[in-house]
């Protein structure tokens, strides 16, 4: 236990205890620190509460994920003719971007021949003389029929500029 006798505590920030005063300070510095429990923490809830949190995070899940994009490099890094990657999954109805990225120009078509049945190609692709001719341009596009599309740069495509996306 600490006593002061005539004088008066200040404490400064972050430099300790500090006694002043005109008369003499007398100090105990005799302390005693007893523990006590920490005190329990009770949550009680009924089933139908932690299901609604269920269903509510995974709305919200859903919600994020439909938000979200994969975006997709035309052309590596190394100056390649490639998409980058060149074969990926995405969920039914995620957004696919496709930047411009080196090599170009390039455009993406999809393959009529390799796509989902009832799919119409040419609302999903650039047309074969539309091409993104600077860096980061972007082509956007949504699937929402399950299943695998193959895809082309025309410019490039005789190089190997293909790829494939899986549609889950």
């Amino acid at each position: 236990m600490a006593t002061v006798t005539s004088a008066s505590v200040a404490i400064p920030s972050f430099t300790g205890l500090k006694v002043t005063g005109t008369a003499s300070a007398k100090v105990n510095a005799t302390t005693k620190v007893s523990a006590s429990p920490l005190p329990k923490l009770t949550v009680k809830s009924s089933l139908r509460d932690v299901g609604v949190a269920v269903v509510a995070t995974a709305a919200s899940a859903m919600l994020a994920s439909n938000a979200m994009a994969v975006e997709i490099l035309l052309g590596g890094d190394d100056g390649s003719l490639a998409f980058v990657p060149n074969a990926f999954s995405v969920s039914s109805g995620e957004k696919i971007v496709f930047k411009n990225n080196a090599g170009f120009p390039h455009n993406v078509v999809f393959d009529e021949d390799e796509i989902p049945g009832g799919v119409d190609a040419s609302k999903i692709s650039m047309s074969e003389e539309d091409l993104l001719n600077a860096p980061g341009e972007t082509y956007s596009v949504t699937l929402s029929e399950k299943g695998t599309y193959s895809f082309y740069c025309s410019p490039h495509q005789g190089a190997g500029m293909v790829g494939k996306v899986t549609v889950n």
